[in-house]
């Protein structure tokens, strides 16, 4: 490891705490981000936070607001459904190229995911389930071959989260491992058209779940959701 990767570790870790955080709820729309909190829970400087905080804003997920702080973002009703058509333009494309390229082995990984998937919401794991679910959006863009819109679409996935947090009514808003089967199946036949429907009809069924009109409750203690 290079000196440079040594010295923007502790950066990295800050951000990618936060992130998967806010990927699995745990930090909800509006929470702050306490500078002198977070450089006391991962033991850096100020500075180091600073720097991670104005890479999560960088990416959406965080907004610095001069003399009062750093915030999780709150995605308005109309970034809500711009998030959600973004997905569909991008999913659609990178499915259509999947279903042209994919091989045994992309098969193989895909179903193994929602295998994998499957098992954790029949054990109840909740924290899995969140995970493994935006993650099948990410290894279909990462079996696609694109890597700039892999980098787009983990940005959007995290994006949802925070509008899931933020808008999900009390029925939990998930990505159901069933509907990804079926996408495996339309993938595996090569079936571009088919894919492509149920991807926008898996969409629409997240997006239908969330309550554009209610807000979610952002209090909660940073030291313990981040441990």
């Amino acid at each position: 490891m290079s000196e440079t990767e040594t010295s923007d570790a502790p950066q990295v870790e800050i951000y990618n705490r936060i992130w998967l955080s806010i990927a699995e709820r745990k930090l909800k729309p509006g929470t702050r981000l306490k500078e002198e909190q977070l450089a006391e829970i991962f033991s850096v400087s100020r500075a180091r936070v600073r720097a991670a905080l104005t890479a999560l804003e960088h990416d959406g997920l965080v907004t610095l607001v001069p003399h009062r702080g750093a915030f999780v973002s709150q995605p308005s009703i109309e970034e809500a459904r711009d998030i959600f058509f973004s997905r569909r333009t991008i999913e659609r494309s990178l499915l259509a190229r999947l279903c042209q390229a994919a091989d045994s082995e992309a098969i193989a990984r895909l179903e193994a995911h929602v295998e994998e998937e499957q098992q954790a919401r029949a054990t109840g794991d909740t924290k899995a389930t969140i995970l493994l679910s935006g993650g099948f959006h990410l290894l279909i863009g990462e079996l696609a071959g694109s890597p700039y819109l892999w980098d787009v679409l983990r940005d959007l996935v995290s994006r949802t989260s925070l509008i899931i947090a933020m808008y999900q009514t009390r029925k939990q808003a998930e990505c159901g491992p069933d509907e990804h089967a079926e996408m495996v199946e339309a993938i595996k036949a090569g079936d571009s058209e088919r894919a492509q429907l149920l991807m926008d009809h898996h969409l629409d069924h997240l997006e239908g779940q969330l309550d554009l009109d209610e807000d979610a409750d952002s209090s909660a203690d940073l030291k313990d959701l981040l441990a």
